[in-house]
């Protein structure tokens, strides 16, 4: 497994979406995406952030040799559609966490699938890791689609991980290996 790569996070290309670094100049389209109230209900955030811990989290990911984080732009216009993220590495096991949150607006189009298969690409191909997982609120069926057309299998469930606005909602637990048959932007 080349971690050198996490460090080094580079430019990814897809049909329609280029993946660059996350970073500072990304935080009004992240700060934007933190007020947004579908967007913290799809990720279960109830967090409330500063404007500081925000854009000291922006500076600080770019050194990080534990995670990636993209900004997911559109191609063709330059527009931020979301972030994208590689986290939680564990060396030994070549295996990471990923998230995705797309921008107010962007959902539904296939920016989403599109960015967590040129990801995976390179998690794999570059990266050199076997497993790449996630989990996935019940309550956001398109997001678990796409997430399949991405190549991730759903590995189980857990019962009542979020209470949101007094309902429970159940997690979906899925990942992608190396090995499995996806699809590729390349």
């Amino acid at each position: 497994m080349q971690t050198g790569e996490l460090t080094a996070v580079r430019v990814l290309e897809g049909p329609r979406v280029r993946l660059v670094p996350l970073g500072p100049e990304h935080f009004d389209s992240v700060w934007k995406g933190l007020h947004d109230a579908e967007s913290m209900r799809l990720t279960g955030t109830r967090a409330r952030f500063t404007e500081a811990a925000v854009a000291a989290h922006l500076a600080r990911i770019g050194a990080a040799d534990d995670r990636a984080d993209w900004a997911i732009l559109d191609r063709s216009t330059g527009d931020y559609l979301g972030e994208i993220v590689l986290n939680e590495l564990d060396e030994d096991s070549a295996s990471m966490n990923t998230r995705i949150a797309l921008a107010p607006g962007f959902p539904g189009r296939g920016y989403g699938t599109e960015a967590m298969t040129v990801m995976l690409d390179h998690a794999f191909a570059e990266i050199g890791l076997h497993r790449v997982g996630l989990d996935v609120y019940a309550f956001n069926p398109r997001a678990l689609r796409s997430y399949e057309k991405a190549g991730f299998v759903v590995e189980g469930r857990q019962r009542d991980t979020l209470l949101w606005e007094g309902e429970w909602t159940d997690s979906i637990l899925m990942s992608v290996l190396a090995t499995d048959p996806r699809p590729t932007f390349r």
